[in-house]
């Protein structure tokens, strides 16, 4: 009886959060994701220019500075930051007015005397879903914050966000894991992209251990790939993350 209920109230979120997915495309606020792959030796050059100057222009152009981070692993020279604007067209009049200033003109070519900085960006548009806690607050403790994104299977995406609305927050705190905020990919309707956060790397597995293992999450997972007839994750992507000491987000 417990799992049907269950199948049941992942049937009527499913339909809700395909309703809620296809409206919060038409409204705000939107966010960005944005990925800058370094140059060799250049990433040190990249965080002087968002410290000292980068970071100020987008605030001074509409542009709200959610977040800057590392990975914990930088092997790709890497910096992932978050921005937030009011709206899409509000977004590129920002972008245009900002490449235009002449304070980042001089900016951009004092920094780059030595050879271009960044060598790929990477840029990710996102609406936060209807169960987002949007917890941006500051720890007063060291943390580790983790990027996950998971393709949903064909047609599924529905069902995966019922899942996390209806039983997968809740189970990630259970298990010492702090939610912090869960986005859709703009425009697809295959993409859950959320951010978490742990006391450390061995912590983080520790909580997963834990969760994975829980009869509660067990049956929610049961249940929902019992509708789907298979898996509603075709890939799961994660990574660890540390603010950077400019990041508005630690």
């Amino acid at each position: 009886m417990k799992s049907k209920i269950i199948i049941f109230a992942v049937v009527l979120s499913s339909i809700v959060s395909l309703m809620s997915f296809n409206s919060a495309a038409q409204t705000g606020p939107y966010y960005e994701m944005r990925v800058y792959y370094c140059h060799p030796g250049k990433l040190e050059n990249l965080l002087t220019r968002f410290r000292d100057h980068t970071t100020k222009l987008f605030e001074k152009h509409g542009m709200k500075n959610i977040g800057y981070w590392l990975p914990v692993d930088n092997k790709d020279n890497k910096l992932v930051y978050i921005l937030s604007y009011p709206s899409v067209a509000l977004r590129d009049s920002s972008w245009k007015s900002f490449r235009n200033d002449p304070a980042w003109k001089t900016v951009q070519t004092a920094s780059e005397v030595s050879g271009k900085i960044v060598a790929k960006v990477e840029s990710t548009f996102l609406k936060e879903t209807d169960f987002s806690p949007n917890d941006f607050t500051n720890s007063a403790e060291s943390r580790v914050f983790e990027l996950r994104s998971y393709k949903a299977s064909p047609y599924n995406l529905g069902l995966l966000l019922a899942r996390f609305r209806n039983h997968t927050l809740a189970l990630f705190a259970k298990h010492g894991m702090k939610n912090l905020a869960y986005y859709t990919e703009n425009g697809k309707d295959d993409m859950l992209i959320y951010l978490i956060s742990h006391k450390s790397k061995e912590a983080a597995a520790a909580s997963f251990g834990t969760f994975g293992k829980d009869p509660v999450w067990i049956i929610a997972k049961d249940a929902s790939e019992q509708l789907a007839k298979g898996s509603i994750t075709a890939k799961i992507v994660s990574e660890f993350l540390v603010p950077t000491d400019f990041s508005p987000w630690k």
